[in-house]
């Protein structure tokens, strides 16, 4: 059963375990100073907010997995992360997170699921935000087929635009159905599609690629408004409706370098766009 979309206000921070201090600690990471806000308060059980040092974490219990990722993505930080290169780093549960509520590697092994991250590492500035980025709290499970095939290349294109623009506010996370798979032992929720919202303040324009986590994925750019219904997840809650009403036209999806391992989706368009 399809649970009840509710109105909430900034002020429903509280009710999703979310102290004001850990709200003002994470807010640098949300569009002006305003973290997301989750519209269905279903949702809202068991979470816990996670501040690090360049993204921010929305965590639950019940799905043992990201409800939304934050971050403030900039032209700097990017240019910080190709200095540093690739580095080889490696998945982990996350200890400030109970065992009961978290992810766990051995949940993924054998899953036929890619451990898919939220925010990308290769968005972070630092090592130690790259190390982060790893934590299992900023990862949803993912086909292969999405993670190493057009949500990379909508990663891609997403600092493509941060470079160009100079500054973008990123949200992003998981969508899940009626009826909910799970993978391990601690029944992580696999979600039925993987989104990432963006505001970017050059153009003054908000819109969100919202990709299908299936054998042969899709990606559709939406409006915030209509990404705020689908997911239950309002990424950024201070913009007028105007520009929630309406998606800016965001940049074609890249060329995963993954694509060759990928079979591809015949007879699928790899991106549509909703009006």
């Amino acid at each position: 059963m399809r649970l009840p979309m509710t109105g909430l206000t900034l002020a429903s921070l509280l009710w999703a375990g979310i102290t004001h201090a850990a709200a003002a600690e994470c807010s640098a990471f949300g569009g002006d100073n305003q973290l997301p806000v989750l519209t269905n308060a279903a949702l809202g059980q068991k979470t816990v907010l996670l501040c690090n040092d360049a993204f921010a974490v929305l965590h639950s219990g019940i799905s043992h997995g990201p409800l939304w990722t934050a971050e403030h993505l900039t032209e700097e930080d990017l240019e910080r992360s190709m200095q540093i290169g690739r580095v080889v780093r490696f998945f982990h549960a996350d200890p400030r997170l109970s065992f009961e509520d978290r992810a766990e590697l051995s949940d993924y092994r054998r899953s036929d699921y890619d451990r898919g991250h939220m925010v990308c590492s290769a968005d972070e500035p630092t090592l130690q935000a790259q190390e982060q980025s790893f934590s299992l709290a900023n990862v949803v499970p993912q086909t292969p087929e999405l993670n190493e095939g057009i949500w990379t290349g909508v990663e891609m294109a997403v600092r493509r635009l941060a470079r160009r623009d100079g500054e973008l506010y990123v949200v992003t996370g998981p969508a899940f159905g009626a009826s909910v798979n799970t993978i391990g032992a601690h029944q992580v929720f696999v979600p039925v599609a993987t989104w990432k919202a963006v505001y970017d303040p050059a153009e003054d324009g908000a819109g969100a690629y919202y990709c299908q986590n299936s054998s042969q994925p899709t990606c559709t750019i939406i409006s915030i408004g209509a990404l705020t219904q689908a997911t239950g997840v309002d990424p950024f809650p201070s913009l007028p409706d105007e520009i929630r009403q309406t998606a800016m036209t965001l940049p074609h999806p890249l060329k995963s370098p993954y694509t060759v391992r990928i079979r591809p989706a015949v007879g699928s368009p790899v991106l549509e766009i909703m009006p």
